[in-house]
């Protein structure tokens, strides 16, 4: 039984897969049912139907039509091939045609290809007559918006008073203007019924702006940089800064450089991206600033009366403020002099530091001379070898030999005279105008475009007065 069972189970299932097979392999009617009997349509009603289709379209009205049961015969010449392609097709869509026979041929003469042509010229040219006004309407109404935003946006006030950075507020003026003339151009084309063709030119600017972009990506930067540092105000006119390994006075921030002139005249530009990414250190921000410098004694010397000595000088100099006070220490013990460091601080508006620092060496050393301190000269201890020849000794007799063992020292050069000026009487330590006065002139020739402020605050605040 259960081997019965199985024979009848695949026995039915031969029989479903076969059926499958069968239907798989059977071909469905590739078009509409061809009408029998009493629903055939006749030809004559066929042909009188295409006729007149064909005598309301342009184009078609020459075309010849036969129609013998069912089958439809066009035949005859028209001036475009897609004419040819929409008469088969119209003719495909009439009741009752079982096939069609398409023996059209294209237009070869030049004054009949010609005819479709000049047609739709003159078709096309009375639209744009039409259009006209409308057209007119549009670009005055794109005038009037456009006109709106450049009388707002050449007003001083808003802007002002939105941001006081001169450069950021023209650069809200520019946006604010290109999105009045984005909306004129909307509502035009909203006018013309070509809102779509918005859409096409946007792509193909962005895809302009994309190529521009890579292309002048440094000039991108340099502007982007000049719109922060406009922002932040790191530095001044005038301000005494290094930046990138040069040292200068401040003349101008553009959009693109930040001009500098060091103290030998000479301009100084530097890209801004450069400046933003650059490491700034301002001298003129704080009004203190610190010299120092180091000399040395000999080592024999009272160190702490040395040290006195230093800074006793330095305190009585006039240009040397009192708070924070000068200071002096021992920088570092050699084999035959005592290196000590020295220290004061000057009011930069009032003092020149090179100046200050040149006169306080001077007057330090003279110092030290006067009290007695010997700078440090140099040692050089020489050695003989035994049986090599020996020079007499200076002072002794011609031709006495130097005592085994004895070391000889070379004779030191002759000492100048220490300088016996007063520390008292100092020579000038004022502030050097000239480079500062070439560049006021610098900025006073220029026609505007400098994107610091003069007295306002930096992006530390406001700056420290002395």
């Amino acid at each position: 039984m259960p081997h019965l069972r199985i024979l009848t189970l695949t026995f039915l299932a031969a029989i479903c897969l076969s059926g499958a097979v069968w239907s798989q392999d059977s071909v469905a009617p590739a078009g509409p049912t061809i009408e029998i009997g009493d629903a055939v349509t006749a030809d004559t009603e066929i042909r009188r139907r295409i006729e007149k289709i064909f005598d309301e379209i342009e184009g078609l009205g020459g075309i010849r039509v036969s129609v013998s049961s069912g089958v439809v015969t066009l035949s005859g010449q028209v001036d475009e091939a897609p004419l040819a392609r929409k008469a088969e097709d119209l003719v495909s869509r009439v009741a009752g045609v079982v096939a069609i026979e398409n023996t059209l041929t294209e237009q070869t003469a030049v004054g009949e290809r010609l005819k479709p042509v000049i047609g739709r010229f003159e078709k096309r040219l009375r639209q744009i007559v039409d259009y006209l006004p409308l057209v007119l309407v549009a670009i005055l109404v794109w005038l009037l918006i456009a006109l709106v935003g450049w009388f707002a946006t050449t007003r001083k006030q808003p802007w002002s008073w939105l941001t006081p950075n001169a450069f950021i507020a023209d650069l809200l003026r520019q946006t604010v203007w290109l999105a009045f003339l984005m909306l004129g151009a909307v509502l035009a084309l909203d006018i013309l019924g070509a809102t779509a063709v918005l859409g096409t030119i946007l792509g193909a600017v962005g895809i302009i702006g994309l190529a521009i972009g890579f292309a002048v990506k440094d000039t991108v930067e340099n502007y982007i940089a000049s719109i922060l540092l406009s922002v932040r105000q790191p530095f001044q006119p005038r301000d005494f800064i290094a930046l990138e390994g040069v040292e200068g006075f401040v003349i101008r921030l553009t959009s693109r450089a930040t001009i500098l002139m060091d103290v030998d005249g000479n301009h100084i530009r530097i890209p801004n991206a450069s400046v933003f990414k650059a490491n700034i250190v301002n001298y003129t921000r704080n009004p203190e600033r610190r010299f120092s410098f180091d000399l040395g004694v000999d080592a024999d010397s009272v160190l702490h009366e040395a040290l006195d000595v230093c800074h006793d000088t330095l305190d009585s100099l006039d240009f040397v403020l009192k708070d924070p006070e000068p200071a002096a220490w021992i920088e570092k013990v050699g084999d035959s002099n005592v290196l000590i460091g020295v220290a004061g601080w000057i009011n930069q508006t009032e003092t020149d530091f090179i100046k200050a620092r040149s006169e306080a060496i001077r007057s330090v050393k003279a110092a030290l001379e006067t009290a007695g301190f010997a700078l440090p000269e140099p040692i050089y201890r020489l050695r003989f070898d035994e049986g090599a020849p020996v020079a007499a000794r200076p002072g002794s007799a011609p031709g006495e030999p130097e005592k085994p063992g004895a070391r000889r020292t070379a004779e030191p050069a002759p000492q100048q005279p220490a300088e016996t000026t007063p520390s008292r009487q100092v020579t000038d330590t004022g502030v050097d105008p000239s480079v500062l006065r070439k560049v006021d002139d610098e900025r006073s020739q220029a026609d505007g475009g400098d994107l610091l402020s003069e007295d306002g605050p930096d992006e530390l605040g406001a700056r420290p007065v002395v």
